[in-house]
Order: structure tokens, then sequence, then C-alpha cells
């Protein structure tokens, strides 16, 4: 499916036909931003948005065009109606005469702060505030109705750079309040740690593909139906689950629904993972939580981007490893256990446990070549590449252009390495306490990590 981002001058005025394998590619008009456009075509272009619209087209049948515009120019380019879809993390529009779809998600715009500033917890309390916000969004507008009933609120809408690069001032401490989308205080979270969400502006909103006003009539039944289908047949949530997940902590909720799976899932699975370990050498339910990180121990897992199975391999690495059915339990944890040793043993000999087993795990995440190039940056910034507790900080600077631009492997979201290592330490701490090792496997440990109280109990932290 070919993809092209094309200039606003470069489009006919009028409504477009229905799309058509042999005619007309989808017209999806977006802005950029984490989570619907993103990137460049050198270092790959993602976000959650994109991502459903390039499925959409391909149930369609058709290739997709992104009509990318800056926030200024969105809210004109709605009204001009040379698009198919609207796909730019959008609330139903005040003109009636805009059709949308069904919501996709739920939202709400919320204040961030620093959070060793005193929260703020009460709308009224922003009077006399100062308050930076993205010029064009929607949380723009919250601010500017509330400005109208709150003495001396200033707003300032900021129209250079992304909600990150805003976000990061407030973790510096360069302003002292921002407004945000809720869905992206998870993602803002790594990487800005201080920051912190204090205060609910508006209730919950809904998150919309806009059709424009004159949507061809065949292809909004297709897009109604389309956001329906993956709301019941869990597309959605495991695309969502592919920018979000790895971002979050675990929560009592993901403890309750983990516990749940080692009741039913994990039995059909145990023998699979005993057996890798008996290949490996790897701790079973290590391997195992891994797996669930990857696929929640789902056989048939499939992203967007084609990685595939209980280990989520690519197909590069299936077919290094001899993997002729990526969807076969048996040889994707096999060859799952395989590749974590491989990149164990890619690393110094230096590299002492348990910091080779985190790094050899988050460069199942991102690849080796984004790990030797983070390597790298740890040596020019001082920090210690060997060690798990340093290569947290540094792993997140791989998706910052000033890194990233420097390295032959390019950029990478190192910062969702980090958390799916962190997010595998907490799975495997559960399933040591409640899982048996295999016969012998307390004597390999010790002899890996120490005695049974130095194997890595996987608190989050350093």
């Amino acid at each position: 499916m070919s993809l092209l981002v094309v200039a606003c001058g470069d489009w006919l005025a009028g409504p477009l036909p229905f799309p058509t394998p042999a005619q007309h590619d989808l017209v999806v008009l977006t802005r950029p931003g984490p989570l619907t456009h993103t990137g460049d075509e050198t270092a790959g272009i993602s976000g959650l948005e994109r991502d459903l619209a390039e499925a959409f087209a391909q149930e369609l049948g058709v290739a997709v065009q992104f009509k990318v515009v800056d926030p200024e120019e969105l809210e004109e380019s709605i009204a001009d109606g040379r698009y198919h879809i609207a796909a730019a993390w959008l609330s139903p529009q005040a003109d009636p005469g805009i059709i949308a779809t069904p919501p996709l998600f739920m939202t709400r715009d919320v204040l961030a702060q620093h959070e060793a500033s005193l929260p703020l917890t009460e709308i009224g309390q922003l009077a006399g505030k100062t308050i930076h916000v993205m010029a064009g969004s929607r949380q723009a507008a919250t601010l500017r109705q509330l400005a109208a009933t709150l003495p001396d609120m200033k707003v300032i809408e900021v129209g250079q750079g992304t909600i990150l690069d805003l976000l990061e001032k407030l973790g510096e401490r360069q302003i002292e309040y921002a407004v945000m989308d809720g869905h992206m205080e998870d993602l803002a979270n790594q990487f800005v740690p201080s920051l912190r969400t204090s205060l609910r502006l508006n209730d919950e909103q809904p998150i919309v593909w806009l059709l424009g006003p004159h949507p061809n009539a065949e292809l909004a039944a297709r897009a109604k139906a389309f956001v329906e289908r993956i709301q019941l047949d869990g597309t959605l949530a495991r695309l969502e689950e592919r920018y979000f997940g790895h971002v979050r902590r675990l929560k009592q909720a993901d403890i309750t629904r983990f516990l749940g799976q080692m009741e039913s899932t994990l039995p059909k699975l145990r023998p699979l993972f005993q057996a890798a370990e008996a290949a490996s050498g790897l701790d079973w339910r290590l391997l195992a939580a891994v797996a669930y990180q990857e696929s929640h121990w789902d056989s048939n897992a499939t992203s967007y981007t084609n990685v595939r199975g209980i280990m989520m391999l690519t197909e590069e690495t299936a077919d290094r490893l001899g993997v002729s059915n990526r969807l076969d339990p048996a040889q994707s944890i096999m060859a799952g256990a395989r590749y974590i040793n491989l990149l164990r043993d890619m690393l110094p000999a230096e590299v002492g446990e348990p910091d080779r087993t985190w790094l050899a795990l988050a460069a199942y995440n991102i690849g080796p070549g984004h790990m030797n190039g983070a390597r790298a940056i740890a040596r020019q910034l001082k920090a210690d590449p060997d060690a798990w507790y340093e290569m947290k900080r540094i792993l997140p600077l791989l998706a910052k252009p000033q890194y990233y631009e420097r390295l032959k492997a390019g950029r990478a979201r190192g910062g969702e390495a980090v958390i799916l290592v962190e997010n595998i330490r907490s799975y495997y701490d559960i399933l040591l306490r409640n899982e048996a090792p295999l016969n012998g496997l307390q004597q390999r440990m010790e002899g890996m990590f120490g005695n049974h109280n130095d194997i890595p109990t996987l608190k989050l932290g350093p």
C-alpha cells in the first residue's frame, strides 16, 4: 500500500469520490503529534490515528494519502471538505454539518504541572495563573472558555514544536502549567518523569473521525462499520496497547488480569516454556513474563508492523532462527529464548547479571543496532553502558533528534524498551512467587545471580 504526504496546495476543490483501487486513494487529513502522525520518512512515521487510517484503507483495498497540516490550519482544512476522513485526534464539531463516525476513544483535557509544585485541585484556582497550551488544539479552546470566566488567567498558545516539547519545558521548570489531552499522560511520563496531572478541566469528550460536510454515503457507512467492528473484535484495544501499554506502570487491574491469565492460560503453555528453559538455560518464568508482555500469551497476536506470535518475532528474526510458523507457540517460544540468549551473548563479557539480561530484553524490543547506539550515547555522556540503572536514563534519548541523527541505526522508541523491561521484571516477580522452578533451576539461578535472595525479584526502580 503506497503512502504519500502532500502539501495543501496540491488538492482540487470539491468533495472527493469514493476511493477505489484503480482510481482513487483514501485521503486522510491529519496533523503532527504523538497520537496522530509523528516521525519522518527516514526514521519512520507512526501514530495511533495514522495506523488506524492505514488499517481502514487496507480494509477498503486502496492506497492512502496523508494530508498533513499545521494545527492552525486544521479548522479551515476541516471545513473545506477536501478529504475522506480527518483523523487528527478530533472531537465532534460544533457545526452539525460536519459528519462524524462513532467515538473511537473517550478523553478529557487535564492540567499538568511539576511534581514539586503545589497541586491545583479546583478550577477556580486557575485565576491569576499563566497556562501554556498548543495552538489550534482542543485544549486551547477549553482554556479560552475558562479564561472568559476566571479573572487574570493568562493563556499562552504555543505554535512551535509539539506537546512533548512543551511538557519538557514544564519538567525543566521553565513554565508552571500546561494543558494536554488525558491520553498523553502515560506517554508524557516516559519523557518527563516529574510531570503530574492534578486537575481535570472538563468531562470526557469523544474522539472521532470527521467525514466532512458532504461525505460519500458509501464511505460514511463503511467508516462507521469499521469503527464499530474494531471496538468489538479487539483491533482497537491491541493497537492502543501498542502505543500505551509499554508506558504504563502496572496498576492493580493489570496485576489482577495477569493472575487470572496465570490460572486460565499459563497451564497450557507451561510445558512449552519449560522445554525452552531446558534448551536455553533461561528461567521458564522469565520467558513467560516476556511472552506475556509481548502478546498477553496470545499465540495468534499480530501487530500492524507484521510482528507475530506469542513472542512477537519479526519475520527477519524468525527466518534467522529457522521458524517456519511464527504462530506456532512451541516454535515461537523456543526461538524467542534463543534470540534472547543471542542478544545476551552480543554484550561485552564484562557486563554482569542481572544487567546483561535486562539490556538484552531492551534489545529484544528495539534491536541490537539501536542498543549499540544507546551504549555509544552512554559513553559520550559519561554514563555506564553496562549498567541497566544508567541505561534506563539513556535509552529514551534514542527518540531525540540531537542523539539519533548521529547514529547509524537512527531513531528508536528507547523509552518504550525501558518500560517493557520494567513490566517484564514485575511479571517475573509475580511468577517467581507463584510458580515453582524447573528441577535444578535453583542451582543454575544461584550460579547466575548469587543466592536466592540475590535473584532479582524485579522490583521497579534502580
